[in-house]
């Protein structure tokens, strides 16, 4: 969380969010009203926080990591016209795609992509096909929403994708964050498939360039040293 959200978040009359993001916030939500919303109610969470805000309310729509990237600020945008007289302020988060990097070491210092692997609103053909042409391409890869207990296969075809392109021993960092602690390690492309992945796991996938120095991923940035 940036210190600006924290600021925004105690500063606010409400707070409107997924339920399991709304427990992180325990500390900060104490005293104000909360409305929770369970999984795959985006929608009417955005228009819950615009209904309120139209009522003259100071609202926070909560996302993970930054609601600009795979949160809530795109669908608000959307959600709210001309009509609804709101003023709408997008604060930054930290992505888990930069807590992983930070952890793991420095793989993202060249091009990388950012991929979801989850096919619930996007079809899996388009995955397929941003798989296989930054593969291709050489770019450094963040893999969102990897594998879920019903969706098990994406992240083994997603492997096999850059096992076309790519040496076997091409180092892959996994990272999550589990009772406030961050897990991460770092394996290679023809083994990280047998490490643990839920749907809280950010893969980072090296491309031809990434070596691990000390234990950490290194992407060189092309400095003469």
């Amino acid at each position: 969380m940036t210190i600006g959200a924290r600021e925004a978040l105690q500063v606010c009359d409400v707070i409107v969010g997924y339920k399991n993001y709304v427990k992180t916030i325990a500390d900060i939500s104490e005293g104000k009203e909360v409305f929770q919303f369970g999984m795959r109610k985006e929608i009417e969470r955005c228009r819950k926080a615009i209904e309120l805000a139209k009522d003259g309310k100071l609202v926070a729509l909560v996302s993970s990591g930054d609601p600009g990237i795979y949160g809530m600020a795109g669908l608000v945008l959307e959600l709210a016209t001309e009509k609804d007289d709101v003023d709408i302020e997008i604060i930054p988060g930290v992505s888990a795609v930069n807590a992983a990097a930070s952890a793991l070491g420095a793989p993202l210092m060249h091009d990388f992509a950012v991929i979801s692997l989850s096919d619930l609103l996007t079809p899996w053909e388009k995955i397929e096909t941003r798989l296989r042409c930054t593969a291709a391409a050489d770019f450094v890869i963040a893999l969102y929403n990897p594998k879920s207990t019903k969706r098990d296969w994406q992240i083994k075809t997603a492997r096999d994708i850059f096992m076309q392109f790519r040496n076997p021993k091409t180092p892959v960092g996994l990272y999550a964050k589990a009772n406030g602690q961050q897990l991460y390690t770092i394996s290679d492309l023809a083994s990280f498939i047998e490490l643990p992945i839920d749907m809280n796991t950010t893969i980072i996938i090296g491309n031809s360039q990434t070596r691990v120095v000390d234990g950490r991923m290194i992407t060189p940035r092309g400095y003469k040293i």
